[in-house]
């Protein structure tokens, strides 16, 4: 009886120990799997060889395009009855933007009044001139003559006419001064009541078109060589600093600004809802190529813990590998990664954190 009951002890704590053991070494092969909306929601992403860029960044200011932008001058001196227009606002061409009372109007207008009567006395010239030589009592020549102080006469006033047009007159000596293109008003040295002189050379208004704008960068003289034609820029301002305008550099003026000892180059940028101003500050990247390849994947897939770096790379939902990379730079969107990747492998470029927690915490 004793034997047997030390038989039974010895058993069970075989069984137990069994047991802890197996508590002790789970499964290893236990897989992770992506559930159905995890895996909708999950975006990957192929390692591409892409070549290595680089990043300059500058200051500038945003201008207008100058082949989008007019200045307004007086054609007339006066005295400024009304300006319809503030700095800032939009004017669609041919709007008035202000009038002015003017005694050269008033000169104009006698211009027009004395063409008026040399032609109807040129027309009952030729009239009578018809008349007579209908009759057989003067020459054609004659005929002719009175012909030519018609044709004076109405080359005249169609002269005048044309400057009515162009200055835009009205009755009671009054020129409007009207937008010659559809624009905002970015300059503004006209006020009501002000005397206009007639030798007057500053403009009173400048209007731009800024659906489209220039971006000038300031390049050092020490980056000079790096900057090229063609090359993407990157814009950003203080007003819309998560906001990045994208263009490319078209023009390097080949010249050093003495004060500010840098040369500008300019990138043309598409300007949706007038968001950028000019004399706006920007803030300008521009990306060059160092003329090597390398593995290339969207910044967003870079997992940063303990001090390394990681992709998810996605073979499969029930497949995911967590991989350390070495990243040999971060240009924007976009990382380049020295050691650990190959080409058109997959990383997931969504979700990545949350996978990279529950394979690994």
């Amino acid at each position: 009886m004793k034997y047997k009951l030390i038989i039974g002890i010895a058993l069970v704590s075989l069984s137990i120990a069994s047991c802890k053991k197996e508590v002790e070494n789970p499964d290893t092969n236990t897989s992770f799997a992506l559930s159905d909306a995890m895996l909708k929601t999950t975006t990957t992403a192929e390692a591409q060889t892409q070549p290595v860029k680089n990043v300059l960044s500058f200051y500038g200011k945003i201008t207008a395009d100058n082949n989008k932008m007019i200045d307004v001058y007086p054609l007339v001196g006066g005295n400024v009855i009304k300006v319809n227009v503030e700095l800032g606002d939009y004017v669609k061409k041919g709007q008035v933007l202000a009038t002015i009372k003017s005694t050269d109007i008033a000169d104009f207008e006698k211009q027009s009044i004395d063409a008026k009567n040399d032609l109807l006395v040129a027309k009952n010239q030729l009239k009578v001139a018809q008349e007579l030589f209908d009759g057989k009592l003067n020459s054609e020549s004659d005929v002719l003559q009175a012909k030519s102080e018609v044709n004076k006469a109405q080359s005249q006033l169609s002269k005048v006419q044309e400057t009515y047009k162009i200055y835009n007159i009205k009755a009671g000596s009054i020129y409007e001064v009207t937008a010659p293109i559809s624009g905002f008003i970015i300059q503004k040295s006209i006020n009501q009541d002000m005397l206009l002189r007639n030798d007057r050379s500053e403009n009173i208004f400048d209007i731009a078109e800024i659906s489209e704008v220039w971006a000038l960068a300031n390049i050092n003289e020490i980056d000079i060589n790096k900057v090229k034609l063609g090359i993407d820029a990157d814009v950003t301002t203080l007003s819309y600093p998560d906001k990045v305008f994208k263009g490319k550099v078209d023009k390097i003026f080949n010249v050093i600004d003495p004060e500010t000892k840098a040369m500008q180059a300019r990138i043309k940028l598409d300007n949706p809802g007038y968001m950028l101003k000019p004399d706006m500050n920007a803030n300008i990247k521009l990306s060059y190529s160092e003329g090597e390849s390398m593995i290339a994947v969207p910044s967003k897939a870079i997992v940063f813990d303990k001090s390394k770096n990681f992709v998810m790379i996605f073979k499969d939902r029930n497949n995911i590998e967590t991989r350390q990379v070495d990243v040999y730079r971060v240009v924007g969107e976009t990382t380049y990664i020295s050691k650990g990747l190959k080409e058109n492998e997959k990383v997931i470029t969504n979700n990545q954190l949350f996978i990279y927690r529950a394979l690994n915490e």
